[in-house]
C-alpha cells in the first residue's frame, strides 16, 4: 500500500476509542493472588479491630508474628516495604521486612499514621476486605500497562491469522543483528540505543521490525512519539533487508494530528486496526 493513494484524514476518522476487553478495568486473578499472599497476617492483624489497648496488643503481635509487619505498607496503599517520613523531630525510612527502629517508633508510625484510629473505632470490619478494595484502586493504575499489552495482543492476532510462522516478540536491536548480520547501527545510534522492537519478523528476504500502540487519551507523549518513529523510519531506510512497521490506533491521536501526518507522510508503513483488519500483513509481508 502507497501512502501517497491515502488520504490521511480518512485513515485518522477511522481510528477506535477503545480496545478494552473485560479484563481491561480490574484485573481480579492478580487481585487475589497478591491478598493471598498476605491473608493469615492480615487474619491475625484482624485481631486489633476494636481493640481497647491497641498499642500493647500490637506490640505483641510483632514480637510474636513479626511477618505481620510486612502487611502494614498496603495498608496505605503502598507497593513497597519502605516508607520515608518526615515529622518534626527526625526523619525516619521505616523499612517492614525488618524491624530498623524501635518497636515505640512503629508503635508511633501506627498511630499518627491513622491506622489505629482506622482499626480501633471499628470503621472497617476486617482487614481483608479492606486490603481487596485497596488492591483495586492500586491495580487500576496498570491500565495503561494493559492497554499497551491489549495493542500487542491484537497485532499478534492478526500474525497469527496471516499464518506467518517465523516472528518473534520484544527484540532487542543487539539480538536482531546478531542474528540476521544486519547492521542497525543507523538505528541504535552506533550502539547507544538499547531499543526493543514489539514484534519482529522474519521471511526469506526480509526482516521486518514492529512497534504498536494505542492511545485513548491525549498527551504530550503522542507528539514526541510521533517524532521518534518519524526518525525511526528515515534511518531504517538505509538499512538493507528491513522494514520499519508502526501499528497504531486510538482517538487520543487526533488532539495530536500534526505530528502524526507528517509521520503519515514519511513512512509508507504505518498501519491502524482498520487497516489490520482488512488483511494488510497479507499484502505487505513477502
Amino acid at each position: 500500500m502507497n501512502n501517497i493513494k491515502r488520504n490521511f484524514n480518512e485513515w485518522l476518522s477511522k481510528f477506535k476509542s477503545s480496545i478494552s476487553d473485560y479484563t481491561y478495568y480490574v484485573d481480579f486473578k492478580k487481585i487475589y493472588r497478591n491478598i493471598d499472599k498476605i491473608k493469615v497476617e492480615l487474619n491475625i492483624l484482624n485481631s486489633l479491630i476494636g481493640s481497647n489497648d491497641i498499642e500493647n496488643e500490637f506490640k505483641n503481635i510483632i514480637v510474636k508474628y513479626p511477618e505481620t509487619l510486612e502487611c502494614i505498607p498496603v495498608l496505605l496503599a503502598v507497593r513497597s516495604n519502605e516508607i520515608f517520613i518526615k515529622d518534626e523531630l527526625k526523619e525516619y525510612l521505616f523499612k517492614f521486612n525488618k524491624m530498623v527502629y524501635s518497636i515505640d517508633d512503629y508503635v508511633r508510625f501506627m498511630k499518627e499514621s491513622g491506622l489505629f484510629d482506622l482499626l480501633q473505632n471499628h470503621i472497617i470490619n476486617n482487614l481483608y476486605d479492606y486490603v481487596l478494595g485497596i488492591e483495586v484502586g492500586l491495580d487500576s493504575n496498570g491500565r495503561k500497562n494493559r492497554g499497551g499489552h491489549l495493542m500487542e495482543n491484537l497485532v499478534e492476532s492478526y500474525i497469527r491469522k496471516a499464518g506467518i510462522k517465523e516472528y518473534y516478540k520484544e527484540m532487542y536491536i543487539s539480538e536482531i543483528e546478531n542474528k540476521w548480520n544486519l547492521d542497525l547501527s543507523s538505528i541504535s545510534g552506533n550502539n547507544v540505543s538499547t531499543k526493543r522492537f514489539d514484534f519482529v519478523i522474519k521471511t526469506d528476504n526480509q526482516v521486518y521490525v514492529i512497534e504498536t500502540n494505542f492511545y485513548s487519551s491525549q498527551g504530550s507523549k503522542l507528539n514526541e512519539t510521533a517524532r521518534s518513529y518519524k526518525m525511526l523510519a528515515e534511518e531504517a531506510k538505509k538499512v538493507n533487508g528491513l522494514t520499519f512497521i508502526w501499528f497504531t490506533d486510538g482517538t487520543g491521536w487526533k488532539n495530536a494530528r500534526k505530528n502524526l501526518e507528517e509521520t503519515f507522510n514519511e513512512l509508507e508503513t504505518l498501519y491502524n486496526i482498520n487497516d489490520l483488519e482488512n488483511g494488510i500483513l497479507d499484502k505487505i509481508i513477502k
